[in-house]
């Protein structure tokens, strides 16, 4: 008899997601089934819930959602140990083969045959998630609230990216004040940058940003240039990292940059952009994509810097159950919110 449970799903070409019965995964050799009590919606799954050129490109329906996630080990296949049934636990997104070039230089994060939970394969927004031990992360302390390590995935990007770089001391320009941008805005702030402003066209976004410590501008109306004469900088920024996927945030940035600067690029664009390689050669400028974390050593200073104080939780604005979906993608999609959590514990 088949065990059936609630997902989100993509079922067709096309925008929006349905809620639908489907069979709860059965865990093989070396996995893990995950029972799931919280969930948040990513910017990903936006693009995939809008049906916009980059899901068209990267999505093959049919296929259940969602990548970020808190829950409870429900059973363990055969051959899993050192973990156990009952644990507080999230996942690494990115499943690798651990035999190709990158895997095997302990670089997994660059692996060419990376595997995305949620994009490639069935994902967390179910009641159920089947998924590798080796991607499973214990997150046990009592200090580590719940509703933060539902965007734990999220928290990896922006942690990945601030700390591509050397921030100590030095003055960093941050473009997007999505979540993810305010998160690694936050953490430059912690690990000792002089000074970090945060750029965006969103006021609910900036005042999001302020509520978290942070020198928000608002480039639509303020000049960057003056914003930065008035903060003592004299050859511009020493870091930037472009969080939004907007072509002119990295012409904000090109233009902004010290000579030698160095830049790190996060934010998914929609089309191509196009940019002027001839001042970044000119600038000497350092320019490093970023994708993913740094497995599994971004997972341990995220939890870290969350024990010494970093606290994320004033950029959780939405909360629903998992059944009024549709609010949460329209919080999203309205461009007035932080993360987005969804509750899969109990009915509304």
């Amino acid at each position: 008899m088949f065990v059936l449970m609630d997902a989100l799903v993509k079922p067709r070409r096309g925008p929006g997601l349905e809620l639908v019965r489907v069979e709860v995964p059965e865990p093989g050799w070396g996995e893990v089934l995950i029972r799931i009590r919280k969930t948040a919606i990513c910017g990903t799954d936006v693009h995939i819930y809008n049906w916009d050129p980059w899901a068209e490109k990267n999505i093959s329906p049919p296929l259940i959602v969602g990548h970020e996630y808190v829950g409870e080990i429900a059973r363990l296949g055969p051959g899993v140990k050192g973990l156990r049934e009952g644990q507080r636990v999230s996942g690494e997104g990115h499943i690798v083969c651990g035999h190709c070039r990158n895997c095997r230089a302990g670089n997994g994060q660059w692996c060419k045959n990376t595997v995305g939970v949620g994009v490639q394969r069935n994902g967390a927004f179910a009641q159920y998630l089947c998924l590798p031990a080796t991607n499973v992360v214990p997150l046990e302390d009592d200090y580590l609230p719940e509703d933060v390590i539902a965007f734990f995935d999220a928290y990896g990007n922006a942690t990945h990216t601030a700390l591509q770089f050397d921030v100590v001391g030095e003055d960093v320009l941050v473009t997007g004040a999505g979540p993810i941008g305010i998160m690694a805005a936050a953490i430059c702030k912690k690990n000792g940058a002089r000074k970090v402003i945060i750029t965006d066209l969103n006021d609910y976004r900036l005042d999001l940003a302020r509520k978290m410590g942070l020198f928000a501008v608002n480039t639509g109306r303020d000049d960057l240039g003056e914003v930065m004469r008035q903060s003592h900088m004299r050859e511009g920024f020493d870091v930037a990292l472009e969080m939004s996927g907007s072509e002119a945030a990295v012409h904000q940035i090109v233009s902004h940059m010290r000579n030698g600067g160095k830049i790190a690029l996060l934010g998914i664009f929609k089309d191509e952009a196009r940019v002027d390689v001839n001042e970044i050669i000119f600038k000497g400028l350092t320019v490093q994509g970023v994708y993913g974390r740094k497995m599994y050593e971004t997972w341990y200073k995220m939890a870290a810097m969350i024990e010494g104080g970093l606290d994320l939780t004033p950029i959780i604005t939405h909360r629903f159950h998992y059944t009024e979906f549709e609010k949460g993608f329209a919080a999203m999609n309205s461009g007035k919110s932080g993360k987005v959590i969804l509750d899969w514990r109990n009915e509304p």
